[in-house]
């Protein structure tokens, strides 16, 4: 089992920290440490510790939902190590142990725990992975959703926080009537603007709470925007097993990902930060151009090829972007669509990198799921597509690829595929998406007729023809051939 312990006995193939990790102290809590938190945050802390760097800049992990108390498990049962393997296209493995995370927190158990780490002066930066659907704002109104279940008992007085926000605030709390300066709140997930939004929903949260304490939250607590970047697919069985025979580790939760990695991050920090410059990080005043170069490139080209391949078949993403046709219709959609609507990006060669989306898409040992990036479309689409829709439409813009998306996902929401097999909707609005879908051979257009999803899409004529032209398609003739019709 990997501990500590045992990091001596691993074999010269995988490093190890080259650091003592008992001189090691939390400066940083972070919620949220799924597989890309450890694949990204994480790793590039490691790095720093490696090179003598940031030994006061360890992280604390905490989980805040019930499905995190497996991770608690195996944090605890390993000492909070674990192992990241880089899958490269080539079919070879670089694998080392992460060391940079000291402890972790199940907040359900003992929420006052998490508050007095926060409140404590070691911590100086409080970081969220926590998804898209984690902010608890409206999709359509942008605003903070006072009517959680959740965040309504934590309004509460004296209630025990069950929310992250609820903990972070009463940590604010703390530390402003203790007289300490508040930490920083940095997002590292994809959002845009996430920073930005982060700063409107935990404000507006401790201002239901206590006014004069939002008021003070407001002017002092910075709130940096990022850009994150590394695909990094669900752990499997198979990466467990191959990882012990290949590395000779038995790890109960390991990390894999691609070679590439990316992270840009506003220099805005109350309280010092570790040198992420160091370790690659780009540090800048602007993010948003890199952001929305990530957002409606990549990430909306996952949602591109996802719901299309699934239909068609395919289960995993490079089988998708090795097929010519689908490879062909995401540059398209990236070159007529979403590339118009983004600002210079710079340092960045635009038509460079969407080359490099299409190789990282490509490469069959990542063996990203389709599953995967069909996720949660009800958070991801509105945030990551319908921008580049809205913008188009009103520039005059091409939308047909845009809207034949969004069809994918219709048809996907339907439950089958084109060989009548069985798919597991997973997305937190499955069951009025999936009776909206179930509905739309009759009405085309049950499922955007949805505002809280798709606003006033429906009311413009331009999206909707584009949007039942490519509907009807998938429904006579498929995937295959829909794509085909939208070739330039």
């Amino acid at each position: 089992m990997l501990t500590d312990a045992t990091l001596a006995k691993l074999p010269g193939s995988l490093g190890r920290p080259s650091y003592d990790r008992s001189t090691l102290t939390a400066g940083i809590v972070h919620f949220g440490v799924g597989g890309f938190h450890r694949a990204h945050q994480a790793m590039y802390l490691d790095q720093l510790m490696n090179a003598g760097l940031a030994h006061d800049w360890a992280i604390c992990g905490v989980g805040v939902l019930p499905g995190d108390a497996r991770m608690k498990q195996v944090m605890d049962r390993q000492g909070c190590l674990y192992t990241l393997v880089v899958k490269n296209p080539d079919g070879t493995r670089e694998g080392r142990v992460i060391g940079s995370i000291i402890e972790y927190l199940f907040a359900p158990d003992d929420p006052e725990a998490v508050i007095e780490k926060m409140a404590s002066d070691a911590v100086r930066i409080v970081s969220l992975t926590v998804t898209e659907g984690g902010y608890n704002f409206h999709h359509v109104t942008g605003r903070f959703d006072a009517d959680n279940p959740d965040v309504v008992h934590d309004l509460q007085a004296g209630a025990a926080p069950r929310t992250t926000f609820g903990l972070v605030t009463e940590a604010l709390r703390r530390r402003r009537d203790r007289g300490l300066a508040p930490f920083t709140v940095m997002s590292c997930d994809n959002i845009q603007g996430n920073g930005d939004v982060a700063r409107e929903m935990f404000t507006a949260f401790a201002s239901l709470k206590d006014p004069a304490l939002g008021a003070w939250v407001t002017e002092n607590v910075p709130f940096p925007n990022s850009m994150v970047d590394r695909i990094t697919p669900v752990t499997t069985d198979e990466d467990r097993q191959a990882i012990a025979e290949e590395f000779g580790v038995s790890d109960g939760w390991p990390v894999v990902c691609e070679p590439f990695e990316q992270w840009v991050l506003e220099d805005h920090f109350s309280l010092g930060r570790p040198p992420f410059e160091k370790a690659g990080v780009q540090l800048v005043e602007d993010v948003e151009p890199y952001e929305l170069m990530k957002l409606r490139l990549l990430n909306a080209s996952h949602q591109g090829m996802c719901y299309f391949g699934h239909l068609a078949g395919y289960r995993y993403a490079h089988e998708v972007a090795q097929d010519p046709l689908f490879a062909q219709f995401l540059l398209d959609y990236m070159d007529e669509e979403a590339t118009p609507t983004l600002q210079p990006v710079p340092g960045i060669d635009l038509d460079t990198y969407k080359k490099t989306l299409i190789e990282r898409f490509s490469n069959e040992y990542v063996r990203d799921t389709l599953a995967r990036l069909c996720a949660e479309s009800s958070d991801r689409i509105p945030k990551w597509l319908l921008p580049v829709v809205r913008i188009n439409l009103e520039n005059g813009g091409e939308i047909r690829r845009s809207a034949a998306i969004v069809a994918s996902w219709a048809r996907y929401a339907e439950g089958t595929d084109e060989e009548g097999n069985p798919i597991e909707v997973v997305d937190r609005l499955k069951e009025p998406l999936m009776a909206a879908a179930g509905r739309q051979r009759q009405d085309p257009l049950a499922f955007i007729a949805d505002r809280e999803v798709f606003g006033d899409l429906i009311d413009d004529e331009r999206f909707v023809a584009a949007y039942s032209e490519a509907l009807s398609s998938l429904h006579r003739h498929g995937a295959r051939e829909t794509l085909r019709s939208l070739a330039s």
